[in-house]
């Protein structure tokens, strides 16, 4: 018995205390042996499913690791299956790591007053009960939802804003932010309640008519309105430009016609007249000659 508690003993001894690791799904992580000098052969091993294989092996993650700075590992395009306990093995002696995988889901978009949407932060230790790690979620206004999953029945637009995923572990941390983006898409903001004959009406049952609310059919109404007086004004406008136009095309033909006459008048008169100026004025007859009177 003291043969094994011995043994028990130095196997702790020679496992030194490792490190905790997180990292977000689709990402790449470096394991840190924690040796600084190699002196005999090195070897990485991962527990998944509760087996344990060489990253050297022909297991599936040996494609997404390699070696870095001899001692460490680089792991990329990480997976949830990634998750657990790594293991840096040198001689005799052994590093025990904790790699913690997080996929965070939020929805793409903008969100609508009144709609339904999830924020989700999943943080997976891999093998139960090795540093089973702190989730939760700090709202826009700084409090913290001590939840991993965060459901909204009926978003408001005091819900814009970050939120960020906190996850924790044996003093290591990760955050990853999210923004939520509230709009108003054609929808009434009411009060918390509205006081009404028939009952309590709030926001979540709006007075309806034809599938929109009441309010809606009103600013169609003003709308059509709108055009169509617009459209009034441009026929009206456009029947006095053409009336307009009409009357000026009229004085003018009137004025070329009063030209037109006093031009032919004029011209009527000089072509009378020319043949006058043109007669040879006739030589006067000579008068008759008389006797010279003689002395």
């Amino acid at each position: 018995m003291k043969t094994i508690i011995l043994f028990g003993l130095v196997l702790g001894a020679l496992s030194a205390a490792g490190k905790v690791y997180i990292a977000e799904v689709g990402g790449k992580v470096t394991l840190q042996c924690g040796v600084t000098s190699i002196k005999s052969r090195l070897e990485w091993k991962n527990i998944i499913m509760n087996y344990i294989c060489s990253l050297l092996g022909s297991s599936e993650i040996k494609m997404r690791a390699k070696k870095s700075k001899d001692t460490d590992i680089e792991i990329s395009k990480i997976m949830e299956g990634d998750s657990g306990k790594f293991t840096c093995v040198v001689g005799r002696s052994s590093h025990e790591h904790h790699l913690i995988v997080v996929s965070v889901s939020a929805p793409s978009g903008p969100l609508k007053v009144g709609a339904d949407a999830t924020l989700e932060c999943k943080a997976n230790s891999g093998v139960s009960g090795l540093c089973q790690p702190e989730v939760k979620w700090r709202k826009p206004d700084g409090s913290v939802q001590p939840e991993s999953k965060v459901e909204f029945k009926s978003v408001a637009l005091t819900d814009t804003g970050i939120w960020q995923c906190l996850v924790s572990c044996q003093g290591e941390t990760f955050t990853k932010n999210v923004t939520i983006n509230v709009e108003v898409f054609l929808v009434l903001i009411w009060s918390d309640v509205f006081a009404q004959p028939g009952g309590v009406r709030g926001p979540e049952d709006p007075m309806m008519l034809l599938g929109l609310v009441w309010w809606i059919w009103v600013a169609i109404g003003a709308g059509s309105l709108v055009v169509i007086i617009l459209v009034i004004v441009i026929i009206v406008m456009h029947k006095r430009n053409k009336r307009k136009k009409v009357h000026v095309e009229s004085q003018d033909k009137s004025v070329l016609f009063v030209e037109t006459s006093l031009y032919s008048l004029y011209h009527s008169q000089t072509a009378a007249a020319k043949p006058q100026q043109g007669r040879r004025r006739e030589k006067p007859s000579a008068l008759p000659l008389q006797p010279l009177l003689q002395e």
